[in-house]
Parts: structure tokens; sequence; C-alpha cells
């Protein structure tokens, strides 16, 4: 550790800083997630496009796995004949991720410092919309992961059906994968990835190109062996319909706010850097999964949970399931697996804002070792495991709770943005107002770019409404009540953190009560050189000192008397029997009869001792009795817990 001091201007000499050199020690978290990093090293951490593509896209690409299916698997409820219409759905989808983009385009350069929905919101719409909009990119950033990584494993079983059995276990592995790389860093976690994402573009790319031109040639054939369709014909084919296989579908636009959330990890210029990556991840998206939804029309794919239309769509491109299909494959799991990095990118972000504002639990706040959120990153894989069991890893289950959340925060976003450029509007050329997330200045284009954010409000709020009601029954009334339920719980966390502050703040607080007598109670579990440890200090505080001995046998009892009597100095002892062999409960009684009895400015301090062993491991082969007591005493009003540890094999206090 640096020695050196020194006074910083405007502080006193008394208040000094000082430099720390201390780190955690080695230990095997080291190990496996790599060495602790300074927050000095946080710029160096920062990434560019071409890895900011692998980290922040991967979700958005990845849903041309199974956006298509999810239409056809609509469309098939009205027979094969309306399985036509995907392409005609797709086109209209890609029209709609062009409004979006342009519009996050906006945000990304309004927001340089990160303008996901939580933060447009916050600033320009208020709490409450904020916190709409968290509850529903939380829980879109926990249903990515399961939804992903539940399709990452359909790949895996179409391509070889022997594992279909463990898809749960696989799920599940393939998280705590995901997670593992994500402690490791932003950094690391993006080079991981950055490889596997573009193989699966260039495969995809590779595959939708052979069978067009296949197709083009005349040698493309109707999918051979296809598996049978799965899904009974119980609707025509209507409006309702049409508007379900659209909602459907639309799951490919999810992960597309990502950049916009992500651009604090991006290197300088942030905005024109999560800018361009987000034009290429939008043209990348919409080319490919309107590639895909042509073909699997031309080629006759059926939607099914045993076998994928990309893996059927491969088949038939590269006849057969030779080492292009193969590779196609393992892209597309490689993909559908790294979406779930987007998420493990983004959801710990967003839980440090809002913990950072109150709404969540402040540990959420803090940086691990390698500067990252790693205690959002554990809870995202915690929940979006246990959906992964409880689902029974089918993504067809899934979907219906997914992508309502996220057109929900697309909504409030770019109402928030159309509001940012009105509010703009009222200000003089060269006047800035600073707000939390952002600097608000006058912008001589507001007209244009408020349309172009109040197009994009209006009709992502149009398909919210149309997921909620073609899916309500499907499942989507799960979410529609979780998200109000979730801000329930974030309002009732402020309302504590808020509470807590007033009662601690020193607003309008006097010098605090001298101490005028100071009475402190000896907690024993027994007599051994823990207790004489803990008597030392006990007497250091007070000559007014009474050890309190819980008593379930008699015999017990004496031995405790007749040590005492030899080692306990003189100082008064209690010995409170306790014929229903409880321990904590008449200790408790005993000290709120005390403090009921005390006196103004009397402070009451209860000394536990307790003995430490030279393993950690030895503490299994001890009743902890001291530890209980402690915990049990530290929610008494009015009484100071202090816990005198004795290291075993030293000569204590």
């Amino acid at each position: 550790m640096s020695q050196t001091a020194f006074v910083r201007p405007g502080l006193s000499a008394a208040q000094m800083e000082r430099e720390s050199a201390a780190q955690r020690r080695s230990n095997w978290r080291s190990w496996l997630i790599g060495r602790p990093l300074s927050t000095a090293d946080a710029p160096h951490q920062a990434i560019g496009k071409a890895i900011g593509l692998a980290v922040f896209s991967s979700d958005a690409l990845s849903s041309t796995a199974y956006a298509t299916q999810e239409i056809l698997i609509i469309l098939a409820m009205a027979g094969t004949g309306a399985l036509a219409n995907a392409w005609p759905i797709s086109l209209a989808i890609v029209g709609l991720l062009v409004i979006v983009t342009i519009s996050y385009e906006q945000t990304i350069h309004a927001y340089p410092s990160g303008g996901g929905a939580y933060i447009v919101a916050r600033d320009n719409l208020g709490t409450f919309a904020a916190q709409v909009a968290g509850a529903a990119l939380l829980m879109d950033y926990i249903l990515t992961v399961a939804v992903s990584v539940s399709s990452g494993v359909a790949q895996v079983t179409s391509a070889f059906p022997g594992l279909f059995a463990y898809r749960v276990a696989l799920g599940v592995v393939l998280v705590g994968f995901v997670m593992f790389v994500n402690l490791r860093g932003v950094k690391e976690s993006g080079l991981v990835f950055a490889l596997p994402t573009y193989c699966f573009v260039a495969l995809m790319y590779a595959t939708v190109g052979v069978a067009l031109l296949r197709h083009l040639t005349g040698s493309l054939h109707p999918v051979a062996d296809a598996p049978p369709l799965e899904i009974a014909t119980t609707r025509s084919l209507g409006l309702f319909l049409l508007l379900h296989a659209f909602s459907s579908g639309t799951t490919a636009l999810t992960g597309v706010e990502a950049i916009s959330n992500g651009i604090p990890a991006f290197k300088q210029p942030r905005s024109h850097n999560a800018g361009v990556t987000l034009m290429w991840m939008s043209g990348i998206l919409g080319s490919l999964f309107l590639g895909i939804s042509y073909l699997a029309g031309v080629i006759g794919a059926v939607p099914s949970e045993r076998e994928t239309v990309i893996s059927q769509l491969a088949r038939t491109a590269f006849e057969g399931r030779g080492v292009l299909y193969l590779a196609a494959i393992g892209a597309t799991t490689l993909i559908l697996v790294m979406a779930a990095n987007t998420a493990f990118a983004d959801f710990p972000r967003l839980a440090a804002l809002q913990a950072a504002d109150g709404y969540l639990p402040r540990q959420l706040t803090y940086r691990g070792s390698r500067l990252v959120f790693s205690r959002g990153i554990l809870v995202l894989a915690f929940i979006a495991s246990l959906l992964i069991v409880v689902f029974q890893a089918s993504v067809t289950g899934l979907i219906p709770l997914y992508a309502i959340g996220v057109f929900l925060s697309f909504t409030l976003s770019q109402s928030g943005m159309a509001r940012h450029w009105w509010r703009s509007s009222r200000l003089r050329e060269g006047e800035e107002v600073k707000e939390r997330g952002s600097v608000l200045r006058h912008d001589g284009r507001w007209p244009a770019k408020m349309a172009i954010n109040g197009l994009g409000a209006c009709i992502t709020a149009v398909v919210t409404l149309i997921f909620a009601t073609t899916k309500f029954s499907s499942g989507a009334w799960v979410i529609l009540i979780v998200i109000p339920v979730l801000v329930a719980c974030f309002y009732a966390v402020h309302a504590h953190y808020k509470t807590l502050a007033a009662e601690l703040s020193l607003e309008h607080f006097g010098p605090p009560p001298r101490v005028d007598r100071h009475r402190v109670i000896l907690a024993l579990s027994g007599i051994h050189r823990g207790t004489l440890a803990g008597l030392r200090y006990a007497r250091a505080l007070s000559e007014d000192v009474t050890a309190v001995f819980v008593s379930t046998e008699p015999e017990v009892s004496a031995a405790v008397q007749q040590k005492w009597g030899q080692w306990g100095a003189g100082v008064r002892l209690v010995i409170l029997n306790s014929p229903y062999r409880l321990l904590i409960e008449p200790l408790v009684s005993y000290i709120r009869e005390i403090a009921s009895r005390s006196q103004p400015n009397e402070v009451i301090t209860v000394v536990v001792p307790q003995f430490v062993p030279h393993k950690p491991w030895h503490n299994l082969l001890h009743a902890q009795t001291a530890l209980t007591l402690r915990f049990a005493l530290m929610f008494q009003p009015g009484v100071v817990i202090t816990s005198v540890p004795y290291q075993v094999g030293t000569e204590g206090l």
C-alpha cells in the first residue's frame, strides 16, 4: 500500500485521502474468471463495432432461426394452404424493423451515454413510465435467455434426435456457460462470441444463397422426409389468425433496442460506433429473415418441434446432412446460445440503473472483480434456468410470453423520444438543459425527428395491442400480470429506501444525546478462553457488567457457576433456567426486560463471545450458539450487539 497521504484542496488537514493497492487474494474465482481489474482499466474494456455486433446483436440475429417457424406454426392452424402467407407477413415485419431501426438510431445520438427505454422514459415521461419500461425489459431479457437457449437446444435435437430427452439439462448447462463467459468481462465475452457470430452470418447467407441459386436454376426440390404436421387444423384463415401470425413473427425484432442500451460499452465516438453497428445488424437481420421466409414457402417447410425450419432448409439446400448442413446447424445453435449473451450484457446494466435510482436492491449496482455487474448476471442465469426447467425447454411454450415486453418498451421509448424532440423545440438556439440521461438542446430538425419517433411509437403500440390480444389465451396474460406486479415491487423497494434515508438523514438533527450510563450484558454459551476474551472486552467498556447464561440442564448450570466463580473476576452471573430447553427466547426476554427499565441516555451493549476455528469448514462441527445469539439479538431495538471473535490458537484480545 502506498504510504503517501495527501490533502485534497477543500479538505481540512484532518481529512486525508490515500491510495490503496489492496486487491482480492488469488483464489478459485480468480483462476476461473480472471484476475481482478482496476477501475482505471474500464476504458480499456470498451469494444469496437466488430465486437459490438457480436455482443449486442446476437439476440436480434438469432431470431432469424425461429421467427419464420413461429409464423408457420400459427398459419398451420388454418391448414397447409395458409402457409403461403408467411412471405407477405415477413415483408410487413421487415417494414416495421426499418421504422424501429431509424427511431433507435435517433435515440442513440440523442442519448450518447445510453438511451435505453428506461432512461428515455424516465427523462421524458416520468418515473411510472420508466418503471413500466424497466419491468418490461427485465422480463424480455430473462425470456431472451430462455427462448434463445431453448431454440438452440432444438437445433441440436433436430440434428441428433437422440438428445431430445436431455433438452432441459442441455439448456441449463448452456445458460451456465454463457453466464461464466460474461463473468469474465464484456470485452472477453465479445472476443469469445465474435467468431461464432460471423460464422453464423456467413453460413446463413451461404444457405440462403445456395437455396436461391438452386431455386432460380430449377434444381431446388421440396424438403424430403418432412416431419408430419403436428398442428391440427382448428381455425379458418381470417384477420385474427393473420394478426396472430404477425405477432409471433415480430419476435424477429427482439434485441433491436440492445445497442441503444449498451452505448457505454463502445469505444469513442460511442454514438457513431453504436449507430453504425445498429445499421449493420438491421441489414443482416432483415435480409436473412426475408430470405428464410421466402425459401420456407418454396421448399414446403413444415413447422415442427422435432425438426426446425432452419434444419429443413439447410438439409434441402445442401442435399442431405453433410458437412455443410452440420456446420449450418452448429452455427445456428451457437448464435442462439449467444443471443443469451445480449441479455447478459444488458440485463445487469438495466438492473444497476434501476438499483441506483432506488427501485431495485442496491447490491445490483456493485461491479465485480472483472468490472461487470456480476450479481445481475447471476440473478439472470438463475431465473432463466428456472424458466427452461418449468417449460421443458419448449420454444413454442415460451414464445407467447416473449416480445410483448419488448414492444411495450419500444412504445415507451419512442413516445419518450417524441416528447424529447418536442421539448427541444421549446428551447432557444444555444440553450441547454442538463438532464440525468442526456443534455437537451434545440434541434432545428425536431419536426422530422419527432414525426419519425411518433410514428414508431404509434406502430409499436398497435403491435403491442395485437400481441396482447392474439396471444392472451396462449400465455401472454402471465406477462400482463407479472409486469404490474414487478412495478409494484419496484415502488415497494423505493419506498423502503426513501423511508430509510429520511430516518437516517442529518437534516434538522441536533447533536446526539450523551451517554450517561453504559450497561453491558455478556451472553455466555459456556466458559472457555473465548468467553474470557469477551469478558475482558466487556469490562473495558463499562464497570456495570452482567453475565447471562441460559441453562437447560441443572448439571451444566452447576458446572458453569463453578467455573465462573473461578474465572469470572467477580462479575455477577445470572442463570436463566429454561425448562422447555429454549436457548434464544429466554435471553431475548431478559434483555427486553432490562431494556424496558433503562434510564434516559442509557446504552445497553450485548457482548457475544465467539471462538473461530483454524479452518472454515471446522465451523460445521460446532453448534455456533454465539452466532445464533448474535443474529437473534440484532433486531432488538435499543440494544447494541457486539461480537467478540477469539481465534483458536492465539492469545485472543
